[in-house]
C-alpha cells in the first residue's frame, strides 16, 4: 500500500489556499525552501506537476485542483474531529442520507424528516427511494444512515442491520363526500360490493386489509390497485373508490385531496421502522426523528 505523507499535503494545501509561498510560510511558520522542497516531494510521489507559475502567483494545474478539493476534505474533516474532541461545533451542515421503502406513505415520511429540521435548520437532506432490499444493501456499505420502511429488515439478509420501531398508526378508510356518506352507515358491513382502491399484494398494508376483510367477512370490489400511494390517492381525490391510508395522516389527506373520512379501524395497525447500520442510534438527525416519531407523530 502507498502512503501519502500528509505533512507534504499540508503544504500544498496552504499554498493552493493563498496563490503564494509567501504567504504559506507566514501560516505555517516554516522557511520558503522548507515548503518548496516539500511540495517538489509530493509532486514526485504523484507523478504529477501540481502547480504552474503566473507571474508572482502560482496557479494550479488541472491535477492539482483535483488533488486540492480532496485537500479540502481531508482537513476539513480533521478538524471536525478536534472540535468534536475538544466539545465545539463543527462549522458543518449535518448532512443525513435517508432511504425511503417506495411503500411508505411519502406524506408520512416528509412529516418524520421534517422533524430533523426544526432542530437542525442548516441540515443537508438528501432521499433515496427504492425497494427495501436494494436500500439494505446501501445502507450496510454505510452509503445510507437509516431506511425508513414499513416492515423490519427481514432476518434472510444478509446484512447486519438493525430496527428500531418509529410507532404505529391505525388505518382510515376516505373517499369523496357522496361516497363516504353511502358506505359510512352500516361500516365495515358496508364495504361489502364497495369500490375500493387498494394497495398492490407486495405491501404490509395489503396483507393486514386482506386479513382484515376475511375477519370481517367482506368482499369489497377491488377497482384497482397501486404500488406507488400518491397514485392510489388522486384515484380516490376523483372518486372512483374508497381508499385506505394511515389514519396519522388524516388531516393532510382530506386537506390534500378534497375527501372525507369514511371510518378509522385502530384494529388495523400500520407499523414503521427506522433500520440502521448500527444498534444504538447515533446520527444527531436520526435521533431526533426517532423521538419526534415517539413523541408527535406516531402512537
Amino acid at each position: 500500500m502507498e502512503w501519502l505523507n500528509y505533512h507534504h499535503l499540508l503544504y500544498f494545501w496552504s499554498v493552493a489556499k493563498h496563490g503564494t509561498v509567501v504567504k504559506a510560510c507566514e501560516e505555517l511558520r516554516l522557511a520558503q525552501p522548507t515548503i518548496s522542497k516539500q511540495i517538489g516531494l509530493l509532486e514526485q510521489t504523484l507523478g504529477e506537476k501540481l502547480f504552474l507559475r503566473q507571474g508572482r502567483h502560482l496557479v494550479l494545474t488541472e491535477m492539482g485542483r483535483i488533488i486540492f478539493r480532496h485537500a479540502e476534505d481531508i482537513f476539513s474533516i480533521g478538524q471536525d474531529l478536534m472540535n468534536t474532541v475538544k466539545g465545539r461545533g463543527s462549522g458543518r451542515p449535518i448532512r443525513l442520507n435517508v432511504g425511503i421503502v417506495d411503500v411508505v406513505p411519502k406524506l408520512l415520511a416528509a412529516r418524520l424528516l421534517e422533524s430533523t429540521f426544526k432542530q437542525f435548520p442548516g441540515m443537508r437532506l438528501v432521499c433515496w427511494e427504492d425497494k427495501l432490499d436494494q436500500l439494505l444493501a446501501n445502507l450496510a456499505i454505510h452509503g445510507l444512515d437509516l431506511v425508513i420502511a414499513d416492515t423490519p429488515a427481514p432476518p434472510t439478509i444478509k446484512v447486519q442491520v438493525y430496527n428500531h420501531s418509529l410507532g404505529e398508526s391505525g388505518v382510515t378508510f376516505f373517499a369523496k363526500s357522496k361516497l363516504a356518506a353511502r358506505y359510512r352507515r352500516n361500516f365495515p358491513r358496508s364495504l361489502h360490493g364497495a369500490p375500493i382502491l387498494l394497495p398492490t399484494s407486495n405491501t404490509m398494508l395489503r396483507r393486514l386489509l386482506d386479513d382484515w376483510f376475511m375477519l370481517q367477512k367482506v368482499i369489497p370490489t377491488v377497482i384497482g390497485e397501486f404500488e406507488d400511494s400518491a397514485t392510489l390517492k388522486a384515484f380516490g381525490q376523483e372518486g372512483h373508490g374508497l381508499f385506505p391510508i394511515s389514519t396519522v395522516m388524516e388531516k393532510e389527506i382530506c386537506q390534500q385531496y378534497r375527501v372525507q373520512v369514511v371510518q378509522r379501524v385502530r384494529s388495523l395497525s400500520q407499523k414503521f421502522y427506522a433500520i440502521t447500520a448500527e444498534r444504538r442510534l447515533k446520527h444527531p438527525a436520526v435521533v431526533a426523528l426517532f423521538n419526534a416519531a415517539h413523541r408527535e407523530i406516531l402512537t
